[in-house]
C-alpha cells in the first residue's frame, strides 16, 4: 500500500478459518485499511468473483480508496518529512514519494538498481535529493537510529500496525484451535526427529518410484520400440535412402524414445508424491529443518525449497531460486542446484546400485536396498550442496546471511485428484517436453558420431580412446566419459550411449535385461570401483544443456553460467579421482 494505493487486499483460506473458529470481519478490515478487502477459499473456487470485481473497481477508478498509513518514530518521519519534497519534485509523479523516501534512506542497493532502470535515472542524484538525503541521514544518527538500524525500525512498526488491526478484526473463538498442528509439528520440527522422519520420507518415496516405474517402462518402451518399426517401414515404402532413415530413426525416434521411456514413468509416480507432500503442508517443514544448516553455511533457508524442486528438475530448481530475495544468495541456490541428482541422472544411479551393490541381496529386499543406497547418495548431494554454498559464501559470494519468516501452514487434506493432474500437466509434462526438445538433437550427432568411420574406426571411438587416459584416472574408461559428454543435452541417454559404445553399434540400444547389461559391463572392466565412481560423477557433474540455459537465462550473465558448469564438474572430478587413488592404494 505504500508502494501504490491501488490495493485489493485477498484473505484466503476462509474455509481453513471457518474450521478453527476464527472470525475475521472483512468489513472492519477494509473501513481501517482504506481498500477493498475480499474474502476467498481458492481451492473451492469461492469469492475468486468477487476478488475480480474489486481488482476491476479499483483499476476503473470505481472504488473509494482512502489507504492505510503507517506512522513510525518521529524521527524517522522527521527525516522523510525533509526528504519527500525533493524526492516528489525529482520524480514528477511516477512513484510515491513518501515510500521512495523510505527506501532512499534504507539504502538497499539492489532496490536502488531497481528504481534507477524503472525510472531512466537515480533518483538520489536528482535536484537537491542527495543534500538532502545526507542531512535526514546525519539527524536519524544523531537520534540513535544508524543506517544498519533503519529497516529493523521500519519493519517493527509494520509488524506493529497489523498486529493491532489484526486485533481489532479478529476473532480466535477456540484458544486451542491449532493445538492438533503444533503437536505434529512437535515431532516433524523437533531437533531429534525431523531430519530422520524426513530422510525415511524421501527413502519412502524413491522406493515407490523405483518399484513403480519399472513395468510401465517396459510397456511404454515396448510400445515405442513397435511405434519405431512402423515408421521405419513408412520410409522404407518412400524409398527414403539408408543414411536418412539412419539419421531419423536410429539417431533422433530411438533417443527420444528411450527418454520417454526412461523418464515419464518414474516422473509421473516421483511428482505426484512430492505434490502431495507439498499439497499436505509438509514442504515448508522441510525448510525449517533445513533452515539452520543452510544459514551455517551462509546461504539461505528457502534454498531448502529449491533444492527439493531440482529433485524433479534441475532447470526448475533454478528458476525456483526467485523465491529468494537477495541476489548474492540467489546466486549460491543457483550455483548449487546441480549437486542433488534430478529425474534425469535417477536412472544412471538406479541402474548401477542394482546391477552393482542391490543384486547381491535377495530378490525381495533388492528394492529396498536400491532405495537406500539412492537415499544415501541423495544425502551425499545435500551434505556437499551446504558445503559448497559455505565456501561461496566465504570467498566469490562473500556476505552475511539475510532472516527470512517461514509461515508453516496448517496441515489440510490433499486434493488427490488435482494434485494428480497439477503435477503431470505443470511439472512431469513440462519436464518431458524439454527434455525431448534437447535430446531430439543430440540423437542426430550421437548417431553420426557413431556411423561416421574415418580410417575404418568411428569418431565415437576416436573420441573415447582420446579421453581414456583421463578417464582411467578418475576410475572409469574413455567410453562412459564419453556418454557423459554427450549426455549433455539430457543425462537420460548417458547409460544408452555407453551400451551403444561396447556394443560398436551404431545406433543407440537398450538391453534385455539388468542382468545381460551387468555381464555386458563385467567384460569391459567393470568393477564395484567402476561403479562407484560412475554413480560419483553423475552426482555431481555438469549441468544438463537444459539447466545451463536456464541459468544463464536467469543470471543473465556468462559468468556466473560457467561457473555454474565448472564448480561441479571439478567438485566431480576431485572426488572420482580421490576415492579411485584411495581404492589402489589400499589394494
Amino acid at each position: 500500500m505504500e508502494i501504490r494505493g491501488k490495493t485489493v487486499l485477498c484473505v484466503n483460506l476462509l474455509d481453513e478459518a471457518k474450521k478453527k473458529g476464527i472470525q475475521i470481519d472483512l468489513g472492519a478490515l477494509s473501513q481501517k485499511l482504506g481498500i477493498p478487502v475480499v474474502g476467498t477459499s481458492a481451492r473451492s473456487g469461492k469469492g475468486l468473483k468477487s476478488l475480480t470485481a474489486a481488482v476491476a473497481a479499483v483499476c476503473g477508478g470505481k472504488a473509494g480508496l482512502h489507504p492505510y498509513r503507517i506512522t513510525y518514530r518521529r524521527e524517522i518521519e522527521d527525516a522523510v518529512a525533509l526528504l519527500q519534497p525533493a524526492v516528489e519534485a525529482a520524480l514528477g509523479g511516477k512513484l510515491n514519494a513518501r515510500w521512495v523516501a523510505l527506501k532512499l534512506l534504507d539504502g538497499d542497493r539492489s532496490l536502488m538498481k531497481s528504481l534507477k532502470r524503472y525510472l531512466g535515472f537515480d533518483p538520489a542524484q536528482r535536484g537537491d535529493v542527495s543534500a538532502r538525503l545526507a542531512q535526514a541521514r546525519e539527524s536519524l544518527a544523531k537520534a540513535g537510529i544508524p543506517p544498519e538500524s533503519f529497516r529493523d525500525e521500519v519493519v517493527t512498526a509494520i509488524v506493529r500496525a497489523g498486529e493491532a488491526l489484526a486485533r481489532e478484526t479478529v476473532v480466535c473463538k477456540k484458544k486451542g484451535y491449532a493445538e492438533r498442528d503444533r503437536k505434529i509439528d512437535r515431532i516433524l520440527t523437533s531437533k531429534a526427529t525431523g531430519i530422520p522422519i524426513m530422510i525415511l520420507l524421501l527413502m519412502g518415496i524413491l522406493w515407490i518410484t523405483i518399484v513403480g516405474a519399472n513395468a510401465p517402462s517396459d510397456l511404454l518402451a515396448q510400445g515405442l520400440s513397435r511405434l519405431g518399426e512402423l515408421l521405419a517401414g513408412l520410409l522404407r515404402k518412400a524409398c527414403a535412402p539408408a543414411w536418412l532413415s539412419g539419421l531419423l530413426m536410429d539417431g533422433v525416434y530411438r533417443t527420444l524414445a528411450w527418454v520417454v521411456a526412461v523418464m515419464l514413468p518414474p516422473m509421473a509416480i516421483f511428482f505426484p508424491l512430492f505434490t502431495l507432500l507439498e499439497d499436505l503442508g509438509y514442504l515448508p517443514r522441510v525448510a525449517f529443518n533445513l533452515d539452520n544448516f543452510f544459514r551455517r553455511a551462509g546461504a539461505h533457508g528457502k534454498q531448502s525449497l529449491t533444492m527439493c524442486m531440482g529433485f524433479g528438475c534441475n532447470a526448475c530448481g533454478v528458476i525456483g531460486c526467485r523465491i529468494i530475495d537477495s541476489p548474492r544468495e540467489r546466486l549460491i541456490a543457483i550455483l548449487t542446484n546441480n549437486f542433488v541428482p534430478c529425474n534425469g541422472r535417477f536412472p544412471t544411479l538406479i541402474a548401477v546400485i542394482t546391477m552393482f551393490f542391490a543384486a547381491t541381496v535377495a530378490a525381495p529386499f533388492r528394492s529396498v536396498v536400491s532405495a537406500l543406497m539412492l537415499t544415501a547418495v541423495i544425502v551425499l548431494g545435500v551434505g556437499l550442496t551446504m558445503l559448497i554454498s559455505k565456501l561461496l559464501s566465504k570467498t566469490v559470494l562473500r556476505g552475511v546471511p539475510s532472516s527470512f519468516n517461514l509461515e508453516l501452514p496448517p496441515y489440510r487434506r490433499p486434493q488427490i485428484g488435482k494434485v494428480i493432474v497439477r503435477s503431470i500437466l505443470d511439472r512431469t509434462l513440462f519436464v518431458l517436453r524439454r527434455a525431448a526438445a534437447v535430446a531430439a538433437p543430440a540423437g542426430a550427432v550421437l548417431w553420426l558420431l557413431a556411423n561416421l568411420r574415418p580410417g575404418g574406426v568411428s569418431l565415437l571411438a576416436r573420441c573415447a580412446a582420446f579421453l581414456d587416459p583421463l578417464a582411467r584416472l578418475l576410475g572409469m574408461d574413455g567410453y562412459i566419459l564419453t556418454a557423459f559428454i554427450l549426455g549433455f543435452p539430457a543425462n537420460e541417454i548417458v547409460v544408452p550411449i555407453i551400451i551403444m559404445s561396447y556394443m560398436a553399434a551404431g545406433a543407440l540400444t537398450g538391453y534385455g535385461s539388468l542382468a545381460q547389461l551387468h555381464a555386458l559391463f563385467l567384460s569391459h572392466g567393470w568393477t564395484p570401483l567402476t561403479a562407484v565412481c560412475v554413480m560419483l560423477f553423475s552426482l555431481l557433474h555438469w549441468p544438463c544443456g537444459t539447466t545451463c540455459l536456464t541459468i544463464r537465462k536467469e543470471t543473465q550473465s556468462a559468468k556466473w553460467t560457467l561457473l555454474a558448469f565448472v564448480l561441479p564438474t571439478a567438485v566431480g572430478m576431485a572426488a572420482c579421482f580421490l576415492v579411485t587413488a584411495a581404492a589402489r592404494l589400499l589394494g
